[in-house]
């Protein structure tokens, strides 16, 4: 019998009402089987945690704290933006990773994140290989902004949209009782970088019982600021108000973004903030109608108080999956949702290639949204409204949702420090 290898979990990039979710499938999964997998490490923030050596041993949380992973937010041993850069421009991080998989037995190489991550995967399943290192590679989709292709869709995105098309609705309702005398426009800005599927997400707050009147700004449809502002007028005179959904990701005719701030994060990415205000002045100056903003930030993907049902049972499905076909001795793929029917929804799991995800972005397809480029299409709802079904509170207590806090132990080290993170 082959000897039972350790298993090496980290989570990768923003964390998300579910993510955790999938941590305890990984780990629950892998200690149904400990004739192969021996240790379940996890890299304490990230990738970060195998290049410093910094490793979490799993094994010495309960049942019960695992378990309880599945209704706890946030990453519960911390992540991080730390992207590999190519093997020819800093070979010595490849070679760290190795190091200390090799040291430490590693024989299953689990990464929790977005496109990001699973061009670190498939990195990493091209050099184990190369270097007579082999280990199993696989990629475990995880992204509040839904843009990795192949899967139908990817967890996190399900809850955040929940959280968004509720809160569209209740705010609309507000502002709708104060719309005579007072606020006339409510503006809210969510996440998504290049693609619109959060924004989307506020086109829910309508429906046939809820006849609310909602304009959104896509990144995928560059920002016409007097059609917009018509818009907006269009809405309140036969309203009396409206609400506006922009995406962070919202551009220019010049590709420039509305919120871009002139720096960007770890990954290379522009950093974004502040399409909210800009908005809401565009409407003052333009209209001269009292408004209120909010950037719902991170609140959008910590709610786990009102997480998708759907989304945490494809998050726990899928973080199992990797597990199970890593022990049949898959590598270089990431398990996908497979949606099999839209009415009754239905979905399964399959997998991709890591070199069809790593570095690829989905955006919203043209016919998702409406023609004048403001709304969502019956195709969109038809698409989005399964992702948001279903409750799976967290226990509570005092009023509360009850939360866990791992131990969190470290793994021993066993090779000498000498390496620094890049700046």
């Amino acid at each position: 019998m082959a000897e039972a290898k350790n298993v090496f979990y980290a989570q990768s990039g923003g964390v998300t009402a579910v993510i955790n979710a999938s941590a305890c499938a990984v780990i629950e999964t892998a200690r149904r089987h400990p004739d192969k997998t021996a240790n379940v490490y996890a890299g304490r923030n990230g990738i970060i945690g195998a290049l410093t050596e910094d490793l979490i041993d799993t094994g010495q949380e309960s049942p019960a704290a695992i378990a309880a992973l599945r209704h706890t937010p946030s990453g519960a041993f911390g992540s991080c933006r730390y992207k590999l850069k190519g093997l020819q421009e800093n070979r010595a991080e490849y070679e760290r990773l190795i190091a200390v998989f090799k040291a430490h037995n590693i024989g299953y190489f689990f990464y929790n994140g977005g496109g990001d991550s699973a061009d670190t995967c498939h990195k990493v399943s091209q050099l184990s290989a190369q270097w007579g290192f082999p280990i199993q590679t696989i990629h475990i989709p995880k992204t509040i902004d839904n843009d990795l292709p192949v899967t139908d869709n990817c967890p996190g995105f399900g809850s955040v949209a929940k959280y968004i098309a509720i809160s569209v609705r209740e705010a609309s309702y507000d502002v709708a009782a104060m719309a005579k005398t007072s606020t006339k426009v409510f503006i809210i800005e969510v996440m998504g970088r290049h693609a619109g599927w959060i924004a989307a997400a506020g086109g829910l707050a309508a429906d046939r019982d809820n006849d609310i009147p909602v304009v959104i700004l896509f990144p995928e449809i560059p920002f016409d600021q007097e059609r917009f502002l018509a818009k907006v007028r269009e809405c309140v005179a036969r309203y009396d108000y409206c609400s506006v959904v922009v995406s962070e990701g919202a551009r220019w005719p010049d590709g420039r973004f509305l919120a871009e701030q002139g720096t960007t994060d770890a990954f290379g990415h522009a950093q974004l903030g502040g399409a909210a205000p800009l908005v809401a002045n565009l409407i003052k100056q333009g209209l001269g109608y009292k408004y209120h903003w909010a950037v719902a930030d991170y609140l959008q993907r910590a709610a786990r108080h009102i997480a998708s049902k759907t989304d945490v049972e494809q998050a726990y499905a899928l973080g199992k999956a990797a597990v199970e076909l890593a022990l049949a001795g898959e590598s270089a793929i990431m398990p996908i949702i497979v949606r099999t029917s839209d009415n009754p929804y239905r979905w399964e799991i399959g997998q991709a290639d890591l070199a069809d995800v790593a570095n690829a972005e989905k955006f919203m397809p043209g016919e998702f949204i409406s023609d004048d480029g403001f709304g969502i299409t019956p195709a969109c709802r038809t698409y989005l409204e399964p992702l948001i079904r279903g409750e799976d509170y967290p226990p509570y207590r005092d009023g509360m949702p009850e939360y866990v806090r791992l131990l969190n132990a470290p793994v021993a080290k066993k090779i000498p420090a000498g390496f620094e993170l890049r700046r």
